[in-house]
Order: C-alpha cells, then structure tokens, then sequence
C-alpha cells in the first residue's frame, strides 16, 4: 500500500520524535546518534534547519542540516527502521536540497561511514564521492571505519 510521505520543516518541538527515531535508526554499534542537547545545541546556531517526515501521521524521518553561504552540510538524516525503503529517506534528501537552494547554497556536502548502506541512496539521488578518511570513525568495540564525503552541487 502507497503511504503519503508528509515533509515539514521542523523546530526544537519535535526533539522528542527525533530523538526516538534516532535511537531506534542508528545502531549503537557505531555511536553515531546524536543526544538530544546536541541537536539542542546545533539547532540554535545560524543556518540550521530540521526537516520532519511523517507517515499516517507518525513521525518517521528526521533530517538536520547547515548552511554557510553558499555551501550545506546535511548533518544527520535517519528513517525510522520500519519505515527503511518506502522512499522517507529520498523525500528528506530531497527536501534537504530543495531547501538548501533556497538558501543560495549552491553545493551540499555530507559524510557517512564508508559500510553505511545510505550511500546507496546518496549515489542514486545525484551525490559523488569527493573524499575519504581513513579510520575516521571509532565504533564502540574500537574497530574503525573510514569516512566518505559526498557533494551534490545544485543546478
């Protein structure tokens, strides 16, 4: 059954639903979910928005992201588990993008760890590999990861 993805902006409000989201989207494995105070934290800073997807009137998605002239960092992007391949995640990325160039940013950038399986989603909605660091990340048993960077430069 198609669901009707429902994209917003979002605001210190939703922490709560982020924040679910995102314990249940990261795997602790990796330590790479963000505390609620940090997304506190970064959210009052210039340039940084939060976009919120909902399905069926549930939140299911979340997507933190800066800009700084004519540049964006999209910071964290998570769908909700049971939500993965409905399309959440490419209706977030694109709104990310969508926003961005409204913001006169011109290229936006992320990074994700290199076993991560959104860089399928990355490569398949216009982002190109523009770097890498070796052993970036540090999961919690100590194995590392490199880093990839993409860019996706709006048109």
């Amino acid at each position: 059954m198609l669901r009707v993805i429902d994209i917003r902006q979002g605001s210190t409000a939703d922490l709560a639903q982020v924040d679910a989201i995102m314990q249940r989207a990261f795997d602790p494995r990796y330590g790479e979910a963000w505390t609620r105070a940090q997304c506190l934290g970064i959210m009052a800073m210039p340039g940084v928005w939060l976009t919120l997807a909902t399905v069926d009137g549930a939140a299911t998605g979340f997507a933190l992201a800066r800009a700084h002239q004519d540049e964006a960092e999209l910071l964290l992007l998570a769908t909700a588990p049971e939500r993965r391949r409905l399309g959440v995640g490419r209706a977030l990325l694109h709104a990310v993008i969508s926003d961005a160039h409204a913001r006169g940013v011109r290229t936006v950038f992320l990074e994700v760890r290199s076993n991560n399986d959104a860089i399928e989603l990355y490569l398949g909605n216009g982002f190109t590999k523009a770097g890498e660091r070796r052993g970036y990340y540090r999961g919690r048993n100590g194995e590392l990861f490199d880093a990839y960077t993409f860019c996706h430069t709006i048109d």
